[in-house]
């Protein structure tokens, strides 16, 4: 019997004295405990408390309350301490609650702490302290307790004793005790059916006492099951314990499975840079330090949900100096977003954030589901076991980042916004309000800038200034770059241009006490040169998160050279920001200051000069970087550029490819601004330009929203072939996602508008895409039917290219129907107007074709050359995807010829590449090797 009082939630929230249970009173008491012992030994603040104990929601009379629950709950803990000693007293701090007992009397602590121990220890003794562990469980975490927190903290305690019975039953496996795991981790795999560590070790379990059978109907059942819910294929591990069971070869007692997500060899830095000269903040830099240490420990991922406060008062600044202050904390990496909550073109969608974190994490496009639900899932599980630190900055509200946060531990997550998140404190993370510096902060930030003799010697006047700029960061910056630039004009001088400024500014009428921030735009403002203050007007008529030099000096008509040094200009009196070399943003407040400003100063004409130049340097540059993707796309007649457009030079395939990726966000926003600028031919256009790339890159949300500009400026314009266009792409990117209904419908929409426009290659290219979704279908025949119908069109309309790809898909759809010498007549002849065109990638596919064709016909040494030909063109243009199916089925047809070195060879290769593209058809091509092994 343990002698002392004890404390419990994994189960009922129960206190225990020498063996004898203490009754703490109704739900909400317990909860109270409950909330007090997960950080026990460590303060609890009043505000943690309450937003734990009524997460729906506090009372009027919170604070009453909860001081009634503690006052109850000392008199059982003084009942306990006089049953078995020593007691542990609940003492009020100056703002919150500590629980003063050693965190090894509870419980959850307990089990933490026999987990790290088992970490550290020889076999024998792990798998003592993993059972010792494992023995505190007594069912559900804070079993008969309700509320967004309760219901937090439980899902992440389970998700903590799931680990624990994995590493528990690895060291069984390993003692050679199989059978002892099987009935309990069957019945934690009935709960938990997709969590892949647990339906490993429970397939080697059952391999390891002779029931191959049952492990391997284990595996197709939570394939099947991953697909359809997660539309994911399984991770490394359960397919290497797959592999292992079909070869026979599977060690299952003597290599225990540790568990690691596909994490990628290039760990993620994507902070922005750190600020320069940072100064104050001291508090809060240790309050955030304090949170880092306790996410090491915590029961969930720590979200800081409040560097939040008013616009200009320096929380990103705050955010991203700390992080990089911490960041060799985060061995895993840093992933950082701009969710641009409050930018004038509209919030980032949080399906845009997550999909931007999976590449970050370099999960490739054919392993990324379809949903926001299943792709913040995915997100999840890459991040479970990891110590990363997530910023997420600029946040509209609590549902803006919901998708965003982890959900388990070992990961912190900063948020700033300008809103009070109470969503967020509401499920237990930690707020910080960020205020206006202190007047020793703001002194000391311009000590640091301009020296600290100069403000010194003008102590006065340096007051003003700082008054005068309501202590708030941004504005200090602004007014001390303009002094640094002139260092001989002293700073009573300057006070007094901002106390006219001050003076001659109409203030908006706001509730927002950073309004008057306006005065020091203004009176900066009025410091630029001409040309500073034209671009900078401009640049608020921008839409995107940033621009680059060349984009500017389009939208400002000027060569690049003269606009490169008037951003320096900007950028130098922080009116801009430089985030990445080359590439310059604005701060929300200027942003709309500078839209304000060319509103009151351009005329319209003037204004939409600048917005069609910008719009005419997106789509002259993503023009070319498409034909770079696809140099056989029908070219489409763009509209003359207007004088001082400066287009990017693209060199190259992958020249286009960082193009896109770095301008990725700012397309989708230059198709939004021009539908809602009336520049309807822009809007399609542009939507034209990103369709290869959102192809490839698996951004088929995006592919989707950009084509929907397409249909709506069609239908505005009356050009039903440009709507329907829009409806075959948005068609064929529910293809790509697996939403066949939805398909459907676009295509068939297309196809009646390509009717009514009697666009006869329009109708061609929606046939194809329906032959496609019906063989992704297995609706042969029906594919077959459109293919032709497809090859039909081409040919009335004389479209070379699009014959060739009809004469291809006809061919492919007859060898799916096992008819071969059809696939040889069409696919040859598909070959010749590859040829005739110039089209490698076209060429590529056609050998690829023959090849398979001649493989099903028994003409192997045919095949092969075929084969090569096809890897000849498709590597020579780099597509590596295509490249590992020609190598699968060259691998194919030296099996069938009795060749098995050259198979296996072949066969390698494709597997190496499918590998390094984290592409899930590797799994068909390693059978293919296990089953080829010479011992088989």
């Amino acid at each position: 019997m343990a002698i002392g009082v004890h404390f419990r939630l994994l189960g009922p929230v129960e206190v225990v004295a020498s063996g004898v249970r203490i009754a703490v009173g109704p739900p909400q008491r317990c909860t109270v405990l409950a909330a007090l012992m997960v950080d026990a030994g460590r303060q609890v603040t009043v505000e943690t408390l309450i937003s734990r104990v009524w997460s729906d929601g506090p009372p009027e009379r919170a604070r009453r309350a909860l001081q009634a629950h503690v006052t109850r709950l000392r008199r059982t803990l003084e009942q306990a301490g006089a049953l078995g000693g020593p007691d542990a007293p609940l003492a009020r701090r100056s703002d919150g609650y500590l629980l003063g007992v050693e965190p090894e009397r509870v419980d959850l602590h307990l089990f933490r702490l026999r987990l790290r121990q088992a970490r550290q220890a020889a076999p024998t003794e792990r798998l003592r302290l993993l059972r010792d562990a494992l023995e505190l469980w007594r069912g559900d975490a804070l079993g008969g307790l309700t509320g967004n927190w309760v219901e937090r903290t439980r899902q992440d305690l389970h998700r903590e004793h799931l680990d624990a019975v994995v590493s528990w039953a690895d060291a069984e496996l390993l003692a050679g005790d199989a059978a002892a795991v099987i009935g309990p981790l069957t019945e934690s795999a009935r709960r938990d059916p997709l969590l892949e560590p647990l339906i490993a070790v429970l397939m080697r379990a059952l391999y390891a006492v002779g029931r191959p059978v049952e492990a391997l109907d284990l595996y197709g059942a939570t394939r099947r099951r991953l697909v359809d819910e997660l539309g994911a294929e399984p991770g490394a591990v359960l397919r290497r314990t797959h592999q292992g069971i079909l070869r026979g070869d599977l060690d299952s007692g003597t290599r225990p499975v540790t568990w690691q997500p596909s994490v990628p060899a290039v760990v993620p830095a994507q902070l922005p840079i750190d600020v320069r000269d940072f100064c104050g903040r001291g508090d809060e830099l240790s309050r955030l330090d304090d949170l880092a240490e306790q996410s090491r420990h915590h029961a969930t991922a720590v979200v800081v949900s409040a560097l939040t406060g008013t616009a200009g008062v320096g929380k990103t600044a705050l955010a991203v100096h700390w992080a990089h202050r911490v960041r060799d904390r985060f061995p895993d990496g840093q992933l950082y977003v701009n969710l641009r909550g409050f930018a004038p073109e509209g919030a980032m969608d949080p399906a845009e954030a997550v999909r931007g974190f999976l590449d970050a994490l370099h999960v490739t496009p054919q392993r990324v589901p379809s949903g926001l639900a299943a792709q913040a899932a995915l997100y999840r599980s890459m991040l479970a076991g990891r110590r990363m630190l997530i910023v997420l900055d600029n946040a509209r509200d609590s549902d803006h980042v919901g998708p965003l946060l982890p959900g388990t531990p070992g990961c912190m997550v900063v948020v700033t916004s300008r809103n009070q998140l109470s969503g967020l404190v509401a499920t237990g993370s930690v707020p910080l309000v960020l205020g206006a510096l202190s007047p020793g902060e703001a002194r000391e930030l311009l000590d640091r800038r301009l020296g600290s003799g100069r403000v010194a010697a003008e102590p006065d006047a340096a007051g003003e200034i700082i008054e005068r700029c309501d202590r708030l960061p941004l504005a200090l910056a602004i007014v001390v770059a303009r002094a640094a630039t002139h260092p001989r004009f002293p700073l009573h001088a300057l006070a007094a241009e901002l106390r006219a400024a001050h003076d001659r500014l109409d203030v908006l009428t706001s509730d927002d006490p950073a309004v008057d921030v306006r005065a020091v735009f203004s009176w900066s403002y009025r410091t630029l040169t001409p040309e500073a203050a034209r671009l900078f007007r401009l640049l608020g008529l921008h839409h995107g998160p940033d621009i680059s030099a060349a984009a500017a000096a389009s939208l400002a008509g000027s060569p690049l050279p003269e606009v490169r040094s008037v951003l320096a200009e900007l950028a130098r009196t922080h009116m801009i920001i430089e985030r990445l070399p080359g590439r310059y943003t604005l701060h929300d407040l200027l942003r709309a200051y500078a839209a304000e400003k060319a509103r009151r100063t351009d005329p319209g004409a003037f204004r939409g000069d600048a917005i069609r130049r910008v719009l005419d340097h997106y789509l002259r540059t993503g023009y070319a970087a498409a034909l770079h993707l696809h140099a056989c796309r029908d070219p489409i007649t763009l509209p003359e550029a207007a004088p001082g457009v400066v287009p990017e030079i693209l060199l190259d395939h992958e020249h286009a490819l960082r193009w896109y990726g770095a301008e990725h966000a700012v397309l989708l926003g230059a198709v939004e601004q021009a539908v809602s600028a009336g520049f309807d031919t822009h809007a399609w256009q542009l939507a034209w330009t990103l369709t290869d790339y959102l192809d490839r890159r698996g951004h088929w949300h995006d592919w989707i929203a950009t084509q929907r500009a397409a249909v709506t400026t069609g239908r505005r314009s009356g050009e039903p072939a440009t709507e329907a266009g829009g409806h075959q792409q948005i068609g064929h990117a529910y293809i790509q996602m697996g939403r066949f209904d939805e398909a459907h419908v676009h295509l068939d929409q297309a196809l009646a508008l390509y009717h009514q426009a009697g666009e006869l290659p329009g109708q061609g290219q929606t046939h194809y895409s329906l032959a496609v979704l019906l063989g992704r279908q297995d609706r042969h025949r029906e594919a077959l039917e459109h293919a032709r119908r497809c090859l039909v069109l081409f040919r009335a309309a004389d479209h070379a290219h699009g014959q060739a790809l009809a004469l291809n898909t006809v061919g492919w759809v007859h060898a799916e129907l096992d008819e071969h010498h059809e696939a040889l007549v069409h696919c040859e002849q598909a070959l010749a107007l590859f040829e005739t065109i110039g089209d490698p990638h076209g060429q590529g596919e056609s050998w690829d074709r023959l090849g398979y064709a001649h493989h099903h016909l028994g003409h192997h040494t045919e095949a092969i050359a075929c084969y090569e030909h096809a890897l000849n063109h498709l590597r020579r243009l780099g597509d590596r995807y295509w490249e590992a199916g020609v190598l699968t089925h060259l691998g194919d047809t030296y099996e069938a010829a009795g060749d098995l070195r050259s198979a296996r060879a072949a066969w390698g290769r494709a597997l190496g590449i499918l590998s390094d593209l984290g592409h899930p058809g590797g799994e068909e091509v390693r059978a293919r090797l296990a089953a080829s092994r010479p011992s088989t």
